[in-house]
């Protein structure tokens, strides 16, 4: 799968900004010192499950995809809940996977596995690349000064929970509550971006290399269905059957039934059944990887004929989404 790329310095690790990142990952171990209670326990699964949802529904289908609509306030407390997962601020969150779909698995995607399994699960985090947030990619949202001050002060949420976790659960509570909970709530995320794009099953041929897994589904409550994202990003339910468990969707279902969302938005039949693989459509994406391992094969020789293809293929791709994207607009207005 991974492709031979050069490395900027800013796509290396930075290890000095990183290691607070890299100690989190070994203070559960801490939890042969402080014991693990029943309590802690409970405690580290309900916010892994929280705060899953905040960052699925929230900083995801919310914020990057505008899926469904909320109001002032509980977009605000979904965004502070995320912030308590520990990935940063929902604008920089957002900002990125907008760029990740705009650019997907070109040399411009934040975390294409081209670049390798690792970068993509979690070393272009580790880099000092994608530190800032880039406010143009998601000025509809940068408008509110409390996204804001939350993206600036990102802190603040994890280490409110993590107090409120001690507090609960003592010692305990605060190691396998809260830190433990975060590690695997962070690399359950992470696989989205790695494994949804190496492994698993491809419904439809669009121009990357994501992929349905049934585990990732099982593990993001929902998001694993990411072949089907990929197709119709648009949609608040990725699961488009009733055998994909989307459990997001479910609460989004939720929340509209209280009147907190509304305006879901789901995949139309016809796009349900666009682009199929099994139908004859072209796996483009499949296609461009092999054309870029072709492109890698013979760095000093390469073939001008592919990079012109590859070419062809982006601007025939932004086409299709500017007119995509355009019918979506005149639906909405009329």
């Amino acid at each position: 799968m991974r492709l031979p790329q050069f490395r900027s310095a800013d796509e290396r690790i930075d290890w000095k900004g990183s290691f607070p990142f890299l100690a989190v990952q070994f203070l559960p171990l801490l939890a042969f010192v402080t014991g693990v209670t029943a309590k802690a326990v409970v405690l580290g699964v309900v916010l892994y499950l929280v705060r899953m949802f905040a960052i699925t529904a929230g900083y995801h289908r919310y914020f990057a995809h505008r899926s469904y609509r909320l109001g002032r306030v509980p977009q605000a407390i979904l965004a502070f809940v995320g912030l308590t997962a520990a990935q940063k601020g929902p604008l920089w969150w957002a900002a990125n996977h907008r760029d990740h779909h705009r650019y997907a698995d070109s040399p411009r995607d934040p975390h294409s596995p081209q670049k390798g399994f690792w970068w993509a699960h979690i070393g272009w985090i580790l880099s000092s690349r994608y530190n800032a947030t880039d406010f143009d990619a998601i000025e509809d949202f940068a408008k509110y000064p409390e996204l804001r001050w939350m993206n600036k002060h990102d802190w603040v949420g994890p280490w409110a929970l993590g107090v409120f976790s001690f507090l609960v659960a003592g010692w305990s509570g605060l190691i396998v509550g809260f830190f433990a909970s975060t590690v695997l709530l962070w690399h359950a995320t992470f696989t989205v971006n790695s494994v949804a794009h190496v492994w698993g099953k491809r419904r439809y041929g669009t121009g990357d290399t994501s992929r349905n897994s049934v585990t990732v589904a099982l593990l993001t409550m929902g998001e694993g269905w990411h072949n089907n994202h990929h197709h119709y990003p648009a949609s608040a339910r990725q699961g488009f059957y009733w055998w994909e468990l989307d459990m997001t969707y479910l609460g989004l279902r939720a929340l509209k039934a209280l009147r907190i969302a509304r305006d879901l938005r789901e995949p139309p039949a016809t796009a349900k059944l666009a682009r199929r693989i099994r139908s004859g459509h072209i796996d483009l994406g499949r296609f461009k990887l092999y054309l870029r391992r072709a492109q890698a094969a013979v760095p000093n020789d390469p073939d001008p004929r592919v990079a012109e293809l590859l070419e062809l293929l982006a601007q025939t791709e932004h086409r299709a989404a500017a007119v995509s994207r355009a019918s979506r607009e005149r639906v909405k207005a009329g």
